[in-house]
């Protein structure tokens, strides 16, 4: 290549530790020490074999210049081996073969001109200083972190380069990513080949048997009764089970079939046989004969695993099994909750009104299907429950602003207010007008406010002689 016709002269790096280490402005400086001293081995056929090792840089020594450009202009020569990079590279191979044409420059040296981008620049040195180690495994910080080998990765399947691509491929499939680098990962590696497929094993969908395991196994974990130190953890499931099922910007990680409902079904079975054994303990044993403490905190786990529970089953369709134990259940329940006016019951009370909430809107709106006598007692059982327990709460609350514990949505009491509205109208209108009358002689007229459901009663109830006799007329007509 000439170097005349007044342009302008390209800097001329030769030093292994001189200017040509601009270059490599980023990298630390014990990154470059072990890249500069570690040896490589020349050809045995090369005509200048030498009895030291070669290195990066020795102008006296190099036999080939290798210069790297790029469209904003900036333009450096780095002395290389031609030995070296064509064992080290199949794109220098061609280029320095007989049958691609090179340039002669300075001492007769041949020249090969690389192209890249300006934020590739650093990662083009980064592999021709690569070629001059012995990349065999027995040194690992040669990457700089996955940013940097990932740059060198691209450049080395760009240049041909088999050594380096499988140690980054190696390193990268080894290390932990950041977010943002997994991201990276994720944009560049998918388009690279099969060579650097491992790298991306991580990120791989499993198999549905692999699913159906390991959701199974945190169900039963998460609906276990594990120590107390393990609630993070147990929370932790708990919040997992909920995503896998929840269709999102992606589909349900695991569609339930009949097997996995059934597998539900059994572990809420076996959470209510545990909580029914301590509503029994609570019912029949004199207190002194437990540890008071520890049966509250044992309570409380259960409604809050009820609670997560009636999200999931919700989303699996099969609420039922909760709802048929809950309604069974609601007696004791109830019994319980009156028996102790402590603060420490206050806090349960208000998990218990959580769950009843959830429960009740799965009856009023046709989730789950009961008899009447059923919904009518649900009704006459937790209606005065909650008419009782809201102001105990807000008093607890109004008392103590720093009562987090019991602090509730107050969307949660106006649904479950419409919940009751929406069960009591859908009842006998006898029923209905035994429930109203017993509300508005009631001192807490206020909460729940059935106000609508009185105002649906009267209109049907005056109407109701007029309406049926026209029913039975156009019956009669027919």
């Amino acid at each position: 290549m000439e170097r005349s016709h007044g342009r302008t002269q390209p800097k001329i790096f030769w030093s292994p530790f001189g200017p040509f280490a601009s270059a490599l402005r980023d990298l630390p400086i014990h990154l470059i020490s072990i890249l500069n001293s570690l040896p490589v081995s020349t050809l045995s056929n090369s005509e200048h074999k030498m009895d030291a090792p070669s290195k990066i840089g020795d102008r006296s020594t190099s036999d080939v210049v290798v210069r790297l450009r790029t469209l904003e202009g900036r333009d450096e020569w780095i002395y290389c081996h031609s030995d070296i990079l064509v064992e080290k590279s199949k794109y220098f191979a061609d280029r320095l073969s007989d049958n691609w044409p090179t340039c002669q420059i300075l001492d007769s040296r041949n020249c090969v001109e690389v192209y890249c981008q300006e934020l590739d620049f650093d990662h083009h040195v980064n592999v021709l200083r690569l070629f001059y180690v012995v990349i065999d495994g027995s040194v690992d910080d040669l990457w700089n972190g996955v940013k940097n080998a990932l740059g060198v990765l691209q450049v080395g399947i760009q240049l041909g380069c088999p050594q380096i691509v499988t140690a980054c491929v190696n390193y990268l499939e080894a290390v932990p990513w950041e977010e943002s680098e997994e991201e990276e990962i994720l944009r560049i590696i998918p388009g690279m080949g099969s060579e650097v497929e491992p790298i991306l094993a991580r990120l791989q969908p499993v198999n549905l048997s692999a699913i159906r395991g390991i959701f199974i196994s945190t169900l039963r974990f998460a609906l276990s009764s594990p120590p107390s130190l393990m609630n993070d953890l147990k929370s932790s499931a708990q919040e997992q089970l909920e995503y896998m099922v929840t269709e999102d910007d992606d589909s349900p990680l695991l569609i339930a079939d009949d097997d996995i409902k059934s597998e539900v079904k059994d572990c809420v079975g076996r959470l209510f046989s545990r909580f029914n054994n301590l509503l029994e303990v609570y019912l029949c044993e004199p207190a002194e004969s437990f540890d008071e403490a520890e049966k509250m905190t044992l309570f409380q786990s259960y409604l809050a695993d009820f609670s997560w529970a009636c999200q999931l089953l919700s989303k699996l369709e099969i609420m039922r099994v909760l709802v048929n134990s809950w309604v069974d259940a609601s007696d004791k329940i109830v019994a319980i909750m009156q028996s102790s006016p402590t603060v420490e019951m206050i806090g349960i009370k208000l998990k218990v009104v959580e769950v009843v909430a959830k429960v009740l809107e799965s009856i009023g709106y046709g989730t789950v299907i009961l008899p009447t006598t059923k919904r009518l007692h649900m009704v006459k059982i937790w209606l005065p429950f909650v008419r009782i327990t809201k102001p105990l709460i807000d008093s607890v609350m109004t008392s103590d602003d720093d009562s987090l514990e019991f602090k509730i949505d107050g969307e949660l009491w106006q649904s479950l207010e419409s919940t009751f509205v929406s069960i009591i109208l859908a009842l006998p209108s006898v029923n209905q007008a035994e429930i109203l009358t017993e509300w508005l002689e009631n001192e807490h007229i206020r909460y729940p406010d059935l106000t609508e459901a009185f105002e649906v009663w009267c209109y049907r109830s005056k109407v109701a002689n007029r309406r049926l006799a026209l029913i039975e007329g156009g019956h009669c007509a027919l």
